[in-house]
């Protein structure tokens, strides 16, 4: 008669196995900022910022980064301000890029976009203008509360859409645009392709992205027409680091 033996294994050698396992996914991220101090780390961003402002607003509030803007009563029809990180991000092998991103349940998102740009270009102004970077990005659908949706690259100077959501639309066809509140944005990004999460839901597939660059710098960025009264995006815990 076979007896079959009973293997016991204790929790005490279980658990630190565990807590070293996730040591070691920690160790993954190259690069994190939950903004915990009181004040913008400047030895890790540079500010951006271009237009003119009745008032702006660059700083740490509650242990978020704020970007906050009033135009009222200026002249540029658009301004732009935001940081740049000091480091530069090299995603010649997959990487990921994970960010909060807090729309602020604006009632008036009018000509109002937070965004987040991968450009290889060091600028204290707006990387927009510059000729090469990707981008995510939130912009206000009138009446204002709603937004759309943009994933865009620009190429050697030539803007590519890669995907624009503006939700869903009225009788009429016009485009509603989607609430938002504090969202959750995962970008995953190689040499090749680019795949997009927004609150773990996966809204762009893998697909080739055609850049040319491999390594860039992170900008968070907001922009705001002209006229219009304080308003204020935040952003929290980005995170670059390897997939698991």
């Amino acid at each position: 008669m076979k007896i079959k033996k009973k293997i016991f294994i204790s929790l005490p050698v279980l658990i630190p196995a565990f807590l070293i396992l996730l040591s070691g996914c920690k160790n993954k991220a190259e690069f994190r900022e939950h903004f915990e101090k009181k004040t913008l780390d400047l030895k890790r961003w540079e500010i951006t910022q271009k237009g003119n402002f009745k008032e702006s607003k660059i700083d740490v509030v509650d242990g978020r980064l704020r970007l906050g803007a009033n135009t009222l009563e200026t002249l540029s029809p658009m301004k732009f301000l935001g940081i740049r990180s000091k480091k530069e991000i090299d995603f010649s092998e997959k990487k990921t890029i994970s960010f909060d991103l807090d729309w602020n349940k604006q009632r008036n998102g009018c000509y109002l976009s937070a965004a987040v740009y991968v450009c290889p270009a060091k600028t204290e102004t707006n990387p927009k203008d510059e000729k090469n970077w990707l981008k995510f990005e939130y912009v206000g659908v009138p009446p204002g509360r709603n937004v759309r949706t943009n994933i865009w690259a620009r190429v050697n100077g030539a803007l590519r859409q890669l995907s624009t959501d503006w939700g869903p639309r009225n009788s009429k066809g016009k485009p509603l645009g989607k609430p938002i509140d504090n969202q959750q944005i995962r970008i995953v990004l190689d040499s090749n392709n680019l795949q997009i999460f927004e609150n773990g839901k996966e809204i762009y597939p893998q697909s080739p992205h055609r850049l040319n660059f491999t390594s860039g710098y992170l900008y968070l960025q907001m922009s705001s027409g002209t006229n219009y009264s304080f308003r204020e995006v935040y952003f929290d815990n980005v995170i670059v680091s390897q997939p698991f």
